[in-house]
């Protein structure tokens, strides 16, 4: 078995961690927010308390971060990856970045001798408690991608080699995009349903076998009492939050941009995203654009009296 280091211990690798653990991995973690080191260590993971202290010695490293200015910070300067990884250990960063910021981490990693995969995930929350996640690798060296799966597999459904430095955030951020669409169509036709007296579930039962059929359809409805586990089933708490949904989204559109491909439903739903930031609900779930297709603004199943946001809502209004 093999020694890993992981950055970014919260709702994504918490639970891929723990995945590697029950695999008989010894796993060495790092995450700033004392709760999810904490749920962490619960889960096997031996928590420390800095970047070396996990790699030392590590076969592999894996970060799991928000964002990619926290990428470029945690593998760039002199207490980064970079500085302080070995040679042997393979490195795989499995957040949500730009396509520049990947490439940068190949760049980097080549020049200072070591091995870097990119390597972002789909299947969300579920998919991580699951194992059931989708792995999308980027690299050149095929070694270092065979050396990835075999790493990857314990938290795995399905790994795909996408091609060279950054193809697998190629690949993430295009099947994210088109999510967000799918959660736009999603979300107006189950409105349209629920304003013509359609049954939730027997509408749902009708798009499940029906040209309507989507991944977020089938995952994330946007009506309580349909599938039991989405986010509208739990006040639109987060699963996949409207935050972090706009800065993937935002990165699909700036790629769109960067390559000349016109991308008007993904400009769309991100301005949707926007306007749930603007109201103050950045923390709640993505699929709570659903209330941007209500007549009055209302949504079964969410209720802002509830809401711990719902201060910052108002604020945000006055």
């Amino acid at each position: 078995m093999s020694t890993i280091a992981w950055i970014g211990l919260g709702h994504m690798g918490g639970p891929m961690t723990a995945h590697l653990v029950a695999a008989g991995h010894t796993v060495r973690g790092v995450d700033l927010n004392p709760a999810a080191a904490a749920a962490a260590a619960q889960r096997g993971v031996e928590v420390v308390a800095t970047v070396a202290d996990a790699l030392r010695g590590a076969d592999a490293c894996f970060t799991s971060l928000p964002k990619p200015e926290h990428v470029r910070a945690v593998y760039g300067g002199p207490a980064g990856i970079f500085a302080l990884a070995e040679p042997q250990t393979l490195l795989l960063d499995t957040s949500t970045v730009d396509i520049e910021t990947s490439r940068w981490c190949h760049s980097e990693a080549a020049a200072h001798g070591l091995h870097f995969v990119d390597a972002p995930i789909s299947g969300g929350t579920a998919g991580a408690e699951a194992h059931s996640l989708t792995f999308m690798l980027g690299g050149d060296d095929d070694a270092d991608i065979s050396r990835a799966r075999e790493f990857v597999a314990p938290m795995a459904g399905s790994v795909f080699a996408c091609g060279g430095p950054g193809a697998g955030v190629a690949a993430k951020l295009a099947n994210n995009m088109m999510l967000f669409i799918g959660v736009m169509a999603m979300s107006e036709g189950s409105q349209l349903a629920e304003k013509l007296g359609l049954d939730a579930k027997v509408f749902w039962d009708v798009v499940n076998v029906s040209s309507g059929f989507s991944w977020p359809q089938r995952t994330w409805y946007p009506v309580p009492g349909v599938i039991g586990t989405a986010a509208s089933d739990d006040n639109f708490d987060a699963t996949f939050s409207v935050d972090l949904a706009r800065k993937d989204c935002g990165l699909a559109v700036q790629a769109g941009h960067t390559t000349g491909v016109r991308l008007p439903a993904a400009e769309l739903a991100l301005s949707q995203l926007d306007t749930l930031i603007a109201e103050g609900l950045g923390a709640k779930d993505c699929t709570l654009v659903a209330k941007l297709a209500s007549p009055d603004g209302t949504l079964r199943g969410y209720d802002p009296s509830l809401d711990s946001s719902s201060a910052i809502a108002e604020e945000a209004r006055t």
